[in-house]
């Protein structure tokens, strides 16, 4: 019988989200975890690499001195430097990361100072101003956010969108 009665849209609407919060977490606890279990594995290839060098290196059957222990280690540690930023890409998440701040600072500035975007409502007309400013705010948070999934993704399938200048 209750298959057959449905309840009002802003009942539904209500019901699906409170629902929202809970597949929210689920999808976050298992992207942590996936992407935890990668990083591991990632850092395991790197490291494993690079010690795998090492050792061979150091195998050489030639008396170990400090100069080739010293060579052997610098190349050890730029080895593992260059592998950690290729993966991590910490420039680029740097970059965007400053890149959304400067514009949410220039959204707040907007919408304090009445210029903009927001210059268009009156003082009568705050809720829509503070409506207009979040939807904003917003947008510019969920642009980071595929900005991040894009640098998460392998480099054959991202695409990224506006690139950090060379340098």
């Amino acid at each position: 019988m209750s298959a057959l009665h449905q309840p009002p849209l802003n009942e539904r609407r209500s019901l699906y989200r409170e629902d929202v919060p809970t597949i929210v977490e689920q999808y976050e606890t298992d992207s942590r975890k996936y992407r935890r279990i990668h990083n591991a594995l990632q850092n395991l290839i790197m490291v494993g690499s690079a010690a795998t060098t090492t050792v061979a290196a150091l195998d050489s059957g030639r008396e170990l001195t400090w100069q080739n222990i010293t060579i052997v280690a610098i190349g050890l540690t730029v080895t593992l430097a260059a592998g950690f930023t290729g993966y991590y890409k910490y420039r680029e998440r740097s970059f965007f990361l400053l890149q959304t701040a400067d514009a949410i600072e220039e959204e707040v500035n907007a919408f304090t100072l009445g210029f903009g975007p927001c210059s268009d409502f009156d003082a009568d007309q705050e809720q829509q101003a503070l409506k207009l400013f979040t939807q904003r705010v917003e947008d510019q948070r969920n642009e980071q956010r595929r900005r991040q999934q894009q640098l998460d993704q392998p480099a054959d399938q991202a695409a990224p969108s506006g690139q950090p200048p060379a340098g």
